[in-house]
């Protein structure tokens, strides 16, 4: 399939789950009910999440469908994950070719697809020589392995006899790198890290967007600055203009590492490779993981030039399935489709669309975000509310604040697929509102 209207195609097969073969290795009851399955999911899966909203049979394209048969739009894509939609042929395909060839081989080997990918980051992120990559499964692994490459930032500043060691780590307000401990102690949020105090030390958190308190901050004790150009989990936050620009000047002044969270704002999903490149910098490190594998879990840590590449030697850091065949394999097609089927196109056009239209909806006082990365604030605190009622009404979006609703849709949403959430908005927020 060359272009976004053949895959708008693929949304509108019939969903029939008994062509599936992994229905056969899923012990039913004839058809089993959301219900029957979310008492199952009860009595067998830790709570962490939750009660899960729906249970989720299938999808196609920027649609998904329920185990009774409802459809829904698909207008958060796994949190900013299904960067080509679902059962996207061209990524499915490279997978299932590639298991059917060579699965797994353990960091004691490497493969072809492994190798090709790591190049084809450090093309797309335009890295200097000496650059390199490390591949992990997640987003908070990635940041993990830039928790350690901070690490290693310690010594004594440019070598100096009798310097202070580097033992701070800044990051912002409302910042969210994680939930495993190193990328944990990065995040923000108190309701995350209370339960697991104490955090691994160093890391204090600066106001966001602040570039007076960001100068206060850095100096010759700190080893990293991690920053994400767009703070998703914070409600779709763009940092200021200038921001990276000032951060990039400081943090080289005081030889600490600049390091940018791409997790969620990277691989096109702001219409562009990286959120970070009209910056006109270049970082010391970024992280990247959801869209990267198109669905399929993969992370990545790329460092930039050879002095910051050098940090983490062989020993000091390992992954037992981080750069499998089929990981990166799934990323490499999803780069492909992603550069051949004008999808960067797509996500700047759709984008400002939404935007533009949101602006105009009776009760969104604000509008945030880039390409298809979006956040708009409410007048009242509805948005879970919304979320519930957007989900009758079949459509899948997010609130992560009592007043922000945030989109992360496919990068392949058309702007009629668009139309049509825009078009039901009022009524969404509307019947949000009556309910409180």
């Amino acid at each position: 399939m060359s272009n976004l209207e053949d895959l708008d195609k693929l949304d509108h097969r019939s969903p029939v789950v008994e062509q599936s073969p992994v229905v056969e290795l899923v012990e039913t009851t004839g058809h089993s009910s959301g219900a029957d399955w979310l008492a199952r999911y009860s009595s067998s899966l830790m709570g962490v999440f939750g009660t899960p909203q729906r249970v989720l049979v299938r999808g196609a394209g920027c649609l998904v469908w329920d185990a009774d048969g409802k459809e829904y739009l698909d207008l958060l894509g796994g949190i900013a994950v299904n960067a080509l939609g679902h059962a996207h042929p061209f990524v499915t395909s490279v997978i299932a070719s590639q298991l059917a060839t060579l699965g797994h081989v353990s960091n004691f080997f490497t493969s072809p697809t492994q190798i090709a990918l790591a190049e084809k980051l450090l093309a797309l992120s335009k890295a200097p020589a000496g650059s390199k990559v490390f591949f992990t499964n997640s987003g908070t692994e990635a940041n993990e392995a830039a928790f350690k490459l901070a690490r290693r930032n310690s010594g004594s500043p440019a070598g100096e006899a009798g310097g202070k060691p580097r033992t701070r780590i800044i990051a912002l307000e409302g910042a969210f790198h994680g939930r495993t401990m190193g990328a944990l102690a990065l995040t923000a949020k108190e309701a995350y890290r209370a339960p697991f105090e104490p955090m691994p030390g160093g890391v204090e958190h600066i106001p966001f967007g602040d570039i007076d308190a960001l100068r206060n901050a850095v100096d010759d004790t700190v080893a990293a600055v991690f920053l994400e150009p767009i703070q998703g989990e914070a409600g779709v936050r763009p940092l200021p203009a200038g921001y990276l620009q000032a951060a990039r000047e400081l943090t080289s002044q005081a030889g600490a590492l600049l390091i940018l969270d791409e997790v969620q704002t990277g691989i096109g999903r702001t219409g562009k490779w990286l959120a970070s490149e009209d910056a006109g910098i270049v970082p010391d490190a970024v992280t990247l993981a959801k869209g990267l594998g198109g669905g399929f879990p993969i992370g990545a840590l790329v460092t930039f030039g050879e002095k910051t590449s050098s940090l983490l030697t062989a020993g000091q850091h390992g992954t037992t399935f981080g750069g499998n065949p089929v990981a990166t394999a799934a990323a490499l097609a999803t780069l492909h489709a992603v550069e051949n089927q004008h999808v960067l196109d797509n996500v700047r056009a759709v984008g400002e669309h939404i935007r533009a239209a949101l602006a105009a909806v009776d009760g969104v006082t604000e509008v945030r975000g880039e390409g298809l990365l979006i956040g708009f604030d409410l007048d009242a605190d509805v948005a879970p509310a919304a979320v519930a009622a957007a989900l009758d009404a079949g459509f899948i979006i997010n609130s992560p604040g009592p007043r922000t609703i945030r989109l992360a849709p496919p990068l392949i949403l058309t702007e009629d697929q668009a139309d049509r959430f825009l078009a039901a908005l009022p009524a969404i927020l509307q019947t949000a509102k009556d309910a409180q």
